[in-house]
């Protein structure tokens, strides 16, 4: 009788914890099933990516940009190359906003130049990665079959005819961070900015205006004065007169040229801003030199006049997007300086980086290139 109770004991028991077993099973597959999600990046590729995202690298150009602004490069486990260089320059405002990158582990080579190798043996390692210009260096699919870590393809964009892949980067990056709110609002600032600029000058007659170029603009590194962006953003926010404008035409968007010096001096140009990148050349290439020696130059309306303005960069390991509209609301203020008397330039562009990366940066980057951005720089031979 004894034996037979403890019999039916034991199944009974082994019941119990058969169907433990069983509920135990079914709910940790339900939390496996909710600690993972899909998600569709720039490329259209279906990925499945971590719930909730701590850990991050940012792969090629802008893109640890555009973490910095949603917010969350503080998630970053690793940095390229670029990051940890101690070039005597940095036109980078979220770097110089953000110096703690330069004390990160690396795991790669600038411009999307990845070492699967040192990414696999970060400890601890990012959940995703990130990738802009997906077509340079590693590419998405091999090195996320070298890592076995998602890589998020991202689109850069930019402010102008590019704005709805910029829009659709901060909000993927957003989704994918659970920053879904900072995204929206870096994109609804974005917005008021443009909005701002446009308030000021859309109504400024066309014989109210005067002409200008921008030259020296870098594109993967430094160049000279006849280096320019016919689609320049802070003239296209303040419907300036580029001269350079001509080259582009509707639907055909053309984000640098080097124009020939004949054009230049064919143009000549009313006004003319310098983007103080060009001085990283050495002083007989850089814009600046050309412009103070080069007697085709000196000849210009707007060097005889003393019309010659300093930027801050607008390319630096691809576009500067706090600087664009730091420099749009200087060239409004140049440009039509009635519509800009209540905008000091510096605290402007100061107010924007603090927005977006966190610190201020411009006054920092300013001493960097001699205190030549947003000032009428002297040209003329002496």
């Amino acid at each position: 009788m004894i034996c037979r109770d403890i019999g039916r004991n034991t199944v009974k028991t082994a019941k119990r914890i058969f169907l433990a077993t069983v509920v135990i099973l079914v709910l940790a597959s339900a939390v496996s099933a909710g600690e993972t999600r899909p998600i569709t990046d720039a490329a259209g590729r279906i990925l499945t990516i971590p719930k909730t995202v701590e850990r991050v690298i940012c792969s090629g150009p802008g893109c640890l940009r555009l973490l910095t602004y949603i917010g969350a490069q503080d998630r970053i486990v690793a940095v390229d190359s670029l990051e940890l260089g101690n070039a005597p320059v940095d036109a980078r405002p979220y770097a110089i906003a953000n110096p703690q990158f330069k004390n990160y582990p690396l795991f790669g080579e600038l411009r999307g130049h990845d070492n699967p190798e040192l990414i696999a043996s970060l400890d601890p390692g990012p959940q995703v990665i990130f990738k802009t210009y997906a077509n340079r260096g590693q590419g998405p699919d091999p090195l996320q079959a070298k890592t076995g870590i998602p890589v998020i393809v991202l689109e850069y964009g930019n402010l102008t005819y590019g704005r709805r892949q910029l829009d659709q980067a901060l909000r993927l990056m957003g989704e994918v961070m659970g920053e879904t709110a900072r995204a929206e609002a870096v994109i609804e600032y974005f917005d008021a900015l443009v909005a701002d600029l446009d308030r000021r000058t859309r109504d400024v007659p066309d014989d109210g205006k005067r002409s200008c170029y921008v030259g020296g603009l870098a594109q993967a590194g430094p160049h000279g004065f006849q280096s320019t962006e016919p689609s320049f953003a802070p003239f296209a926010f303040t419907h300036a007169n580029n001269v350079a404008g001509t080259l582009s035409s509707p639907g055909k968007h053309i984000s640098h040229a080097n124009v020939a010096k004949e054009q230049i001096v064919a143009w000549d140009p009313d006004v003319i801003f310098l983007d103080v990148s060009t001085l990283h050349l050495d002083r007989s290439a850089n814009g600046l030199a050309q412009l103070r020696h080069d007697p085709a130059y000196q000849a210009l309306t707007a060097v005889r006049e003393e019309r010659v303005y300093g930027l801050f960069p607008y390319n630096a390991y691809t576009q500067n997007f706090e600087a664009i509209f730091a420099n749009a609301y200087y060239v409004g203020k140049i440009l039509y300086p009635e519509r800009f008397a209540d905008i000091d330039p510096m605290a402007k562009a100061e107010e924007i980086c603090v927005f977006i990366n966190g610190a201020p940066a411009f006054e920092i980057l300013n001493r960097q290139y001699d205190g030549l951005a947003f000032i009428r720089i002297p040209v003329r031979a002496s």
